[in-house]
């Protein structure tokens, strides 16, 4: 039952908004580029604002999705186990606002203080980060090395609807091989998740 309501909500979410159309983006082996951007707190932030980190896991997502909200949870805890080790989570809401209201500015402060999000959750306004790099999906993840080194992208995870069921921790997995000064494997993985929205025209 739970299911059929969540994947429900996922065909609305689909129905209701734009489609997002992105060029070729990031690839593995790519160098990300910086960014600053407006966070819940109403500071900007970069990536440059992270001092003695070994990486970044950059997450394009939002408050509307239910694949977003399915995750939030995880992405607080990824950010509490592996922040520390010098793997902060950024978090990037890509959608624009006018097509799903939901994912505002507002919205997004209101959700942060509600969920207590332990990392920045950034407003890309204007929509100019994620076509950068290549995002399509929220949630998306991007995994940068200490040298801003695209290691890993696509999805947290194996099993978006049930994190006890989860059999292959995608980003905890590639975190841990850079531990090791190892690649990746998998450093590729789909995305699962709503479109970002765009308005048209």
């Amino acid at each position: 039952m739970k299911k059929r309501i969540f994947f429900s909500l996922f065909a609305l979410s689909l129905l209701t908004a734009g489609w997002a159309t992105t060029g070729p983006g990031l690839q593995i082996g790519d160098t990300a580029p910086d960014f600053r951007l407006k966070n819940v707190d109403g500071k900007m932030v970069s990536l440059a604002d992270f001092k003695g980190v070994k990486g970044y896991i950059v997450i394009f997502t939002c408050n509307h999705c239910p694949f977003s909200v399915a995750y939030e949870d995880r992405i607080i805890e990824l950010q509490a186990t592996y922040g520390p080790q010098g793997y902060p989570v950024i978090a990037i809401n890509p959608n624009d606002p006018s097509v799903q209201p939901e994912d505002s500015f507002a919205a997004m402060t209101t959700r942060a203080r509600e969920k207590r999000f332990n990392f920045p959750y950034l407003m890309d306004e204007g929509q100019k980060v994620f076509p950068q790099y290549g995002a399509t999906r929220t949630p998306h993840v991007f995994l940068l090395d200490k040298d801003r080194v695209v290691r890993y992208i696509g999805a947290i995870d194996d099993n978006f609807s049930d994190a006890a069921s989860v059999q292959e921790p995608f980003v905890a997995n590639a975190i841990r091989a850079l531990q090791k000064g190892e690649t990746p494997d998998p450093a590729l993985t789909k995305a699962t998740g709503c479109t970002i929205k765009v308005r048209k025209g």
